[in-house]
């Protein structure tokens, strides 16, 4: 574990929230076993991270009740049910956009689904991380959201977006350090809601997995 990642460990755990290092992504699916049980209630975020890391493979076993939003054959209807479902469930699977030496926690949302059940619902939150998303601060964290998981996450879910095209939000190209809300205004934004997880007053509901490898966007 290099210092970096030991100042990001610390700081969680002034702000209430567990972080545990990983090294490498073949012992993220070991830890996150240890943690579940027969017949918990499961329901997860989309996130890159959780697919690279077998965590989707292992909550999809038949052992745990889990209600996944991207199961075959499933309507728009169908998806926003398993949504609201997210309250009360033992556990929430997730990964965060972007998280700083500080502790703090930077997710942005189109749908909110995500943000809203980090916030409050599931009993337990256990996000994947990558040492890809460690930042200085939360400047240089929503700098990585409109410089690298928008994008990349524009051009995975087929979304015709100005930052699928140029690599980086529009309201780069005029300035280095726009606000933060600032983007594009097509119907499918996915930079529509933005949460900032810092000290939480429930201690140790957030689980943060950090790998010492890189995962997701």
């Amino acid at each position: 574990m290099n210092e970096r990642i030991k100042r990001v460990i610390t700081a969680l755990d002034k702000n209430n929230m567990q972080g545990i290092y990983v090294p490498c992504i073949n012992d993220i699916r070991r830890t996150v076993e240890e943690m579940l049980y027969h017949d918990c209630v499961i329901t997860a975020g989309g996130s890159v991270s959780l697919h690279e890391s077998g965590v989707w493979e292992l909550i999809n076993k038949d052992c745990y009740r889990f209600f996944d939003r991207n199961k075959e054959g499933i309507t728009l209807a169908e998806r926003e049910e398993v949504f609201r479902k997210v309250i009360g469930t033992d556990f929430y699977f997730c990964s965060t956009n972007a998280i700083t030496e500080n502790g703090e926690l930077l997710n942005v949302d189109g749908f909110a689904n995500r943000i809203s059940a980090i916030a409050f619902g599931p009993k337990k939150v256990i996000m994947i991380v990558g040492a890809n998303k460690i930042v200085k601060d939360i400047n240089e964290a929503f700098l990585r959201v409109k410089k690298i998981a928008a994008p990349k996450n524009c051009v995975r879910l087929g979304i015709d977006s100005p930052c699928a095209k140029l690599g980086h939000c529009i309201s780069l190209l005029n300035s280095n350090n726009p606000n933060f809300t600032d983007g594009c205004n097509i119907d499918r934004r996915i930079c529509a809601n933005y949460l900032v997880s810092g000290r939480q007053q429930v201690k140790n509901r957030i689980t943060v997995i950090i790998c010492g490898e890189d995962l997701g966007y």
